[in-house]
């Protein structure tokens, strides 16, 4: 099983820097930027763990931290600018599991990441992250897409949204689907986002075998098919 964390971090900047590290890592990563919607992404998401900043609009990290431990002993992982000894010792009190100041080194949050998910249980099993079709590779390790031999130069976000798809060879994803697993939970653009992705990694990927395809499902959204 691949563990699910949930960033609840209002810095977009620092959210997406982690999000694109787990992922990166194999892990599955949702984010949301206020506290109320923490909590509403928690229950619907269940995540193997929370990273939880202290400062956030809607309702700080202590009150998040003290909703979730009303009913539920998932790991949280509290992300702070404040250092302060009693600070720390206040989130822990909160149920807090670890406690990580600002600015931080990301190697770190995933050490501490991997060090409480294997004290529950949940540690990540290493595999690799490589995908290969005829003519096509899609390595999330290196973050390189390979196409008829060639390695082209392709941002993060493709990277993602054609590996979400080519690892689910023709399932149909909607637009919504698509925007709340690779964009995030609280992601506020809207579906057009997705078709601009998608028509950028078709002009990659365009002639390039007729074992697979990126197709438009009218009225619903997109699949990676894979031709019998």
């Amino acid at each position: 099983m691949t563990p699910c964390i949930l960033i609840i971090e209002d810095d977009r900047n620092i959210a997406d820097l982690l999000r694109l590290y787990l992922v990166k890592e194999g892990y599955e990563a949702h984010m949301v930027h206020d506290g109320l919607k923490g909590l509403e992404a928690f229950r619907e998401l269940k995540p193997n763990l929370v990273l939880l900043d202290v400062m956030l609009p809607g309702m700080d990290g202590w009150g998040v931290c003290r909703t979730i431990r009303q009913d539920s002993g998932v790991p949280i992982i509290m992300l702070t600018a404040k250092g302060e000894t009693e600070d720390k010792v206040s989130g822990l009190k909160q149920g807090a599991d670890d406690y990580i100041t600002k600015p931080f080194e990301m190697r770190e949050v995933l050490a501490r990441i991997e060090a409480v998910l294997r004290r529950s249980g949940l540690s990540l099993e290493k595999t690799t992250r490589r995908l290969e079709f005829d003519r096509l590779i899609i390595d999330m390790d290196a973050f390189e897409l390979t196409v008829d031999g060639k390695k082209v130069p392709t941002p993060p976000k493709e990277m993602e949204l054609l590996f979400h798809l080519a690892s689910s060879p023709n399932r149909v994803y909607t637009r919504n689907q698509l925007l709340d697993e690779v964009w995030g939970f609280d992601y506020f653009g809207d579906t057009r986002t997705v078709d601009v992705h998608v028509k950028r990694l078709r002009e990659k990927l365009e002639g390039t075998s007729e074992q697979w395809e990126l197709k438009t499902v009218w009225s619903v959204g997109y699949k990676f098919e894979v031709k019998a």
